[in-house]
Parts: structure tokens; C-alpha cells; sequence
């Protein structure tokens, strides 16, 4: 190491260190950058409007080019990505608590404070860049995990998820029975839908405001807006805690299993999961697009349930298949001559995240070129992926010459109290 640490060592470092680049292994490198691709695919809508009208289904649709990529994003890409990293979060963890666990290091604390210097990245991501932010959640849920960690067999793991994931229906059907029950005599049906009426007009008077204010504000203003943007995605959280804890402990599972560790021992299990995954996916996604349309989803309805019942299973049903299938490609020589640009992305997973919301919001917002709202879901796609194409070069550019991406040494540095080497020379 070539300098003191600024941050104060939790561990010994000759006991907790990084992992090194030969450590690595491949296959998660590369499904964690195919799932960038898949964020920045969904994200790219929310860059160019705004939370409210992404949430209330009222993204605007200009032409059939358009309507044929939004059906393509959120047949194939809605959920599924976030689901994906979920379940590389889980998998990392297990993969650290292992490495702690052979070099007698007490693994708690070391992520807290991986978890903690996430929580702060996350806080500036979101307040002073982009409010769609997922860092801070995983922050949170990611102390959480910890109850399920420790003296957990993999099969107590799997029950537990499939727990997490059967929470949000019953959430959602246990609303929509009490609005129901409310509904039962004159007075009360005309209350809920007086409230409901309220309610659409708050988020569309909300809408309008965030969309001014990204289109022509200021930074300041911007920010402001942000802050107030945030304070209604933290209300959306109790939706979506369950379905990340879900892919959390999945990961963590594969992870105690040390799937990815023995893939050819496991690959009946991983042939299994990719046709069952398909199979729910599809039916799943399918039932959600087709459910979806035309329905609000401010007010619970027979329609909307059975909407949420394809994307509550077909989401994450459909990403594992996406994971287990690249898995299986990847065993092939074509298939890593393919997919390797995609494992340099993966391995920086932090700094391309963060890179792509700031390119983005450079674009839309009025403090950069000030395209907001004026690029439609057909040319968001294509942006999307071209800006994903530039990303390949880029990380393989940087990682030829340093050891980590620039946020995940930062994050390292913080997580482990000791400054890492940064360029491959000092290794």
C-alpha cells in the first residue's frame, strides 16, 4: 500500500481484504453486467419523466414505435433486473461471509460498514444526481438480511423467499377485500371513490410540478425537487421490500449451495430452474402486460390484482431464467466469446450505475443539454443501449490498467479501512 489509511481499520488487514481479481468468478461478473443493461433499459423512461407518471402508468405513448417498446420493456425488463442484482446481493453476501469465515474475521461489523458506506453513496445518488436511486434500499434490506445469514440451512433460505414473495399479494388482496367490503353500501362507495379522485388528481397535479421543474429549473430547484420526490419513493418501499428480501435470501441460498462456485455439479438444478423460470416468466409477464393496460393503479381492482399476481411471480421467475440461461451460455465457447465484454461492466457494477445516471440526467435535465421529456420510449431504447455499448469499451479500458472500477475502490476503502492498491502495479 502506498499511503496510510484515512479510515480507521475494523479488522486486521492481513485477515480482511478485497477480493483479488483472480478470485473473481466470471460467470456472476457478466450476469451482473447483463443486468445493468436491463436497469438502464427501464431507468432510461424515468430519466426523461417523471416518478409520478412512471408509478400512476401515465408515461405518455407517441406513435405504435413507441407503444412496441414500452410493451418490450415491460414484458422483458420490468423488475427483472432489480430482481437479478437482488439476487447477486444475496450471493455476494454469501460469498463474504465465507471468505470472513476462513480468515477468523467477525463478519457483522464488516458489513455494517459495508453497508454504510452503500447507505451514504446511495444518499448522494439520490439527492443530488437522480432520485430513482435503489442503493439506499439495498442498504437497508441489506442489514436486514443479516437475521437470516448465520446458521441458516439452504433450505430454510428458500422457504423464507418464497415466504417474501407471497407477502406483497396478500398485502395487496387484504386492500383491495377492505376497499371492497367498503364499497358494499351507497355512502361508502361513493367515499372511496371520492378519495380516489383526490388521489389522482394529487399525483397528476405532482406530475406536473416535477416535470416543469426537471424541464426548465435550476440545480437548486432540481435538487429541491428531488427531496420531495424521494420522501414519496420511500412510501413505496413497503411494496417493494418483500420482493427484494425475496431474491436476497435466493441469492443467499445459491450462495450456501456454492452454485456458481460448482456449476457442473449443480447443472441439472440450473437447466430446471431456466425451463420452469421461462415457463412463469412468460405466463407471468405475459398476464401482467395484458392486465396492465388500461387500468389505473392508483385504485385496486380485480384487474390490477391480477396484473400484480404476473409481475409479483413473473418478474422474478423470468430473471432467474435470464441468469440461469446466461449461466448455461457461458459454459459455452461462443458464449464467452459473447459475454465476456459484459463480465469488465460487471466488475464495475457500482461506478456504472452511477455513471449511467449521471449521463442521463446530463442529457434530459435543464442543468445539462435539456432533452427531458421529449424523447419517446422507442428512442430511450436505443439510447439506452448505445449508451450500454459505450460502457463495454470503457470498463474494459479502465480495468486494463487499474484493479477496481473508482466507486468500488472507494467503497472497498471505506468497507475494509485500509486504502487498496489501485493500479494493477501495486497489486
Amino acid at each position: 500500500m502506498t499511503a496510510s489509511p484515512a479510515v480507521p481499520s475494523i479488522v486486521p488487514a492481513e485477515r480482511a481484504a478485497p477480493v483479488r481479481p483472480t478470485q473473481r468468478v466470471q460467470t456472476i461478473d457478466v450476469l451482473r453486467g447483463f443486468a445493468l443493461l436491463g436497469i438502464l433499459l427501464v431507468n432510461m423512461e424515468l430519466f426523461t419523466n417523471s416518478l409520478y407518471a412512471m408509478v400512476n402508468g401515465m408515461l405518455p405513448i407517441h406513435g405504435p414505435l413507441d407503444q412496441a417498446a414500452r410493451w418490450f420493456v415491460t414484458f422483458a425488463a420490468e423488475g427483472k433486473f432489480y430482481s437479478t442484482f437482488s439476487f447477486l446481493f444475496g450471493l455476494g453476501m454469501a460469498i463474504q461471509y465465507a471468505r470472513a469465515q476462513e480468515r477468523g474475521v467477525n463478519f457483522v461489523p464488516l458489513w455494517l460498514r459495508r453497508m454504510g458506506a452503500l447507505l451514504i453513496i446511495g444518499l448522494i445518488h439520490a439527492y443530488l444526481i437522480w432520485v430513482g436511486d435503489i442503493l439506499i434500499a439495498y442498504a437497508v434490506f441489506g442489514v436486514i438480511l443479516l437475521l437470516f445469514f448465520r446458521n441458516r440451512k439452504p433450505r430454510t433460505l428458500l422457504i423464507w423467499s418464497l415466504i417474501c414473495l407471497l407477502i406483497p399479494l396478500l398485502i395487496n388482496l387484504g386492500l383491495w377485500g377492505m376497499i371492497e367490503l367498503g364499497r358494499m353500501t351507497p355512502e361508502g362507495a361513493e367515499m372511496i371513490d371520492q378519495v380516489f379522485v383526490e388521489q389522482t388528481q394529487i399525483m397528476a397535479d405532482q406530475m406536473v410540478q416535477a416535470d416543469t421543474v426537471y424541464a426548465t429549473g435550476s440545480f437548486g430547484e432540481i435538487t429541491s425537487q428531488r427531496v420531495r420526490d424521494m420522501n414519496f419513493m420511500f412510501t413505496t418501499w413497503p411494496f417493494i421490500a418483500f420482493n427484494v428480501l425475496a431474491m436476497f435470501l435466493l441469492g443467499l441460498y445459491a450462495g450456501k449451495r456454492r452454485i456458481f462456485f460448482a456449476i457442473d455439479e449443480h447443472l441439472p438444478l440450473i437447466k430446471r430452474v431456466f425451463v420452469w423460470g421461462l415457463i412463469i416468466g412468460v405466463l407471468g409477464n405475459g398476464l401482467y402486460v395484458t392486465m396492465i393496460q388500461d387500468v389505473s393503479r392508483n385504485i385496486p381492482s380485480g384487474q390490477l390484482m391480477l396484473a400484480l399476481l404476473g409481475q409479483t411471480y413473473g418478474a422474478p421467475a423470468l430473471a432467474l431464467a435470464y441468469m440461469s440461461g446466461l449461466t448455461l451460455l457461458f459454459r459455452t465457447q461462443t458464449g464467452q466469446r459473447l459475454l465476456t465484454p459484459l463480465s469488465y461492466v460487471g466488475r464495475m457494477a457500482l461506478t456504472n450505475y452511477l455513471l449511467q445516471s449521471l449521463i442521463c440526467t446530463l442529457i434530459f435535465y435543464s442543468y445539462g443539454l435539456g432533452r427531458y421529456g421529449s424523447v419517446g420510449a422507442a428512442a430511450g431504447l436505443g439510447l439506452a443501449v448505445v449508451i450500454y455499448l459505450l460502457q463495454i469499451p470503457w470498463s474494459v479500458w479502465w480495468l486494463g490498467r487499474f484493479r477496481f472500477g473508482p466507486m468500488e475502490w472507494l467503497w472497498r476503502w471505506i468497507t475494509y479501512g485500509k486504502r487498496p492498491a489501485m493500479t494493477l502495479a501495486a497489486e
